[in-house]
């Protein structure tokens, strides 16, 4: 069986082909593509029965046509999110479709509360600041986090790790999540989304991707955060208008914004443009602003969850190949699961 990985990079080919050969040796046979699966590069799967694809990789509905046309069979997205695949056509050209619905929640949620915390102490500033012998003090007052309040807009897996951890440094917490069981009750107050933006300190985002949920963090939220708030997103881009965020930083009512995930991402995150012009002007306006941080996508980015990504990803095709139920299948036996409307996925 041949499985065909785009958007292949050295850690990936590193971490899926050892977890093959330690578990899987007889498996498939690995074919490494570094650039993206797309309708320019998809004629490049016609040997394959399977592909294995990342969070900027695009199949819609032409791509999945090519691809069923080829033989391919089987989708595997090491990935939580699958807001880049067309799961109605998938399912009615009768593909397998599987993720990875959880890696390495802490991993995630360690790196949002990071940039919180670089954003708050001005850590970036005074990291260049001193290299340059410059030990000033002016303009890197921030604020004590115990005792403030920090809304998280889901409390899936990642949400609730980021909760503990806030917990232990003694904020008040509240979240905003339809679907929220009771462990966070432990924690917190699930609230409004409203009352969540108007009490908050620190506003983090851990919702999936959909329709309801794109640019949930629009002019109308964004207006009605507290003045001076932080708001990070870990999640998906999409969930923040980054024009109207703009905004709200030049209005000075948005008091920080860290982004690890970025809504025009695709055609420039995980490789380098250090040598190129980047023609993205709404992402260079918002990188010009000393209260924003800008990452490519790494909160993911430990060796436990790279790991993970690579077991879970090789065990979704293992059930595959036995023909048994694979719980992580976003299609299963000619129904659709779960849509991009889908809410209850975690990211």
């Amino acid at each position: 069986m041949k499985l065909a990985v785009f958007s292949a990079k050295s850690y990936d080919k590193h971490y899926l082909s050892t977890t093959l050969q330690a578990h899987y040796p007889t498996l498939c046979e690995l074919t490494y593509h570094s650039f993206a699966l797309s309708s320019e590069t998809v004629s490049l799967t016609s040997d394959c029965d399977v592909v294995c694809v990342f969070v900027n990789d695009t199949l819609d509905a032409q791509v999945l046509h090519v691809l069923h046309s080829h033989g391919t069979r089987a989708i595997l997205l090491r990935c939580a999110g699958y807001n880049n695949i067309d799961l109605e056509v998938a399912e009615k050209l009768g593909f397998f479709v599987a993720h990875v619905p959880s890696y390495s929640p802490e991993a995630v949620a360690e790196f949002a509360v990071a940039l919180i915390q670089t954003l708050n102490r001005n850590t970036h500033r005074a990291y260049n600041r001193v290299r340059e012998g410059n030990f000033n003090l002016e303009g890197f007052l921030g604020h004590t986090l115990c005792r403030k309040t920090v809304g998280v807009i889901g409390v899936g897996r990642i949400g609730m790790a980021l909760t503990r951890i806030f917990h232990g440094f003694g904020c008040r917490l509240v979240a905003y999540d339809p679907f929220a069981g009771e462990e966070f009750q432990k924690y917190g107050r699930l609230v409004s989304l409203e009352t969540l933006l108007r009490e908050s300190d620190i506003v983090s985002l851990h919702c999936p991707l959909s329709e309801t949920t794109r640019h949930i963090m629009g002019e109308k939220n964004l207006a009605s955060m507290k003045k001076g708030a932080l708001l990070v997103n870990t999640s998906r881009g999409a969930l923040i208008d980054t024009k109207a965020a703009i905004q709200a930083l030049k209005k000075g009512h948005l008091g920080g914004l860290a982004l690890d995930v970025y809504e025009e991402e695709r055609d420039l995150f995980y490789n380098d443009h250090s040598a190129e012009i980047i023609h993205d002007d709404t992402l260079m306006r918002l990188m010009t602003f000393p209260n924003v941080l800008v990452c490519g996508h790494q909160a993911f980015f430990t060796r436990e969850a790279l790991a993970e990504i690579a077991e879970v990803t090789l065990g979704n095709l293992q059930d595959f190949v036995n023909r048994r139920p694979c719980k992580n299948s976003l299609v299963r036996e000619g129904h659709l699961l779960l849509s991009r409307d889908s809410e209850p996925v975690r990211l």
